[in-house]
């Protein structure tokens, strides 16, 4: 049993974003990235399934700059067997890697895609959905427990919804997107990273796959949220509801 694990490098989640002057984006220069943290579940739990002996093999996949292949080697430092990098200077929206993942799996043939329910710079929680679209596969998405069956042609997933656990059985191929309470990332050790520099890292492109990743929307402009104004004390109910009525405008 083969599963494929996308990964994304985004800015490191303890590091304050900024945006740039003009308002056309985030400022990158000289940032910190790192794996985006739903990824490195989706990476351990792969990994646990492997070890489990359930799964023969983790592949680790990413699309963006040449700079990617760090992520990749962290993917491969956590337990990843191997991974591809999917080299392209274009901005990628979900769909675009969404059908880049497609073309992966036509390629690869995996029996579970495990990708994080959502990057932490975009917050799209869009291309898993995506991506079990265009494959025509089942999908779970919010994953916070995953069994899969004893002959492997089904799993149990445990997803959190707004109401509590729900728990639905989805037959394989299928694409499991993961929750951050799934399970705890396992930190590489040196060892771990330097034999990952030796594990193989292939690379493609998206016209190699066949696959257009030209925006379809377009950015019109990036702003920081608003500055939350000081909190007031009020006299009494009466000045209380005269200011949310009146100034905050929610009655």
């Amino acid at each position: 049993m083969k599963i494929l694990v996308p990964v994304k490098r985004v800015i490191d989640y303890n590091v304050k974003v900024r945006v740039k002057s003009d308002g056309s984006g985030v400022d990158l220069a000289n940032v910190k990235m790192s794996m985006n943290p739903f990824d490195e579940v989706a990476i351990e739990e792969a990994v646990r399934l492997k070890e489990a002996g359930i799964a023969s093999e983790v592949v680790a996949v990413s699309a963006g700059v040449a700079a990617c292949q760090e992520t990749l080697r962290t993917a491969m430092a956590l337990g990843a067997d191997r991974s591809i990098l999917i080299v392209t200077d274009e901005e990628l929206q979900p769909l675009a890697v969404a059908k880049l993942l497609k073309a992966v799996c036509d390629k690869e043939a995996p029996q579970m895609v495990i990708p994080g329910k959502q990057a932490i710079d975009d917050d799209a929680n869009q291309t898993g959905q995506m991506l079990a679209a265009l494959l025509g596969w089942p999908q779970a998405t919010f994953a916070s427990k995953v069994v899969v069956n004893a002959d492997k042609t089904g799993a149990a997933v445990t997803r959190e919804i707004d109401g509590g656990l729900e728990t639905i059985e989805i037959s394989l191929p299928a694409v499991v997107t993961t929750d951050l309470r799934l399970n705890e990332p396992r930190y590489a050790t040196l060892p771990n990273i330097m034999k990952a520099k030796k594990k193989p890292l292939e690379t493609t492109t998206p016209e190699a796959l066949g696959v257009d990743v030209k925006p379809r929307l377009k950015t019109l402009k990036v702003a920081e949220p608003a500055k939350r104004a000081g909190g007031v004390k009020v006299a009494d109910v009466a000045a209380l509801v005269d200011k949310l009525k009146n100034e905050a405008k929610v009655i």
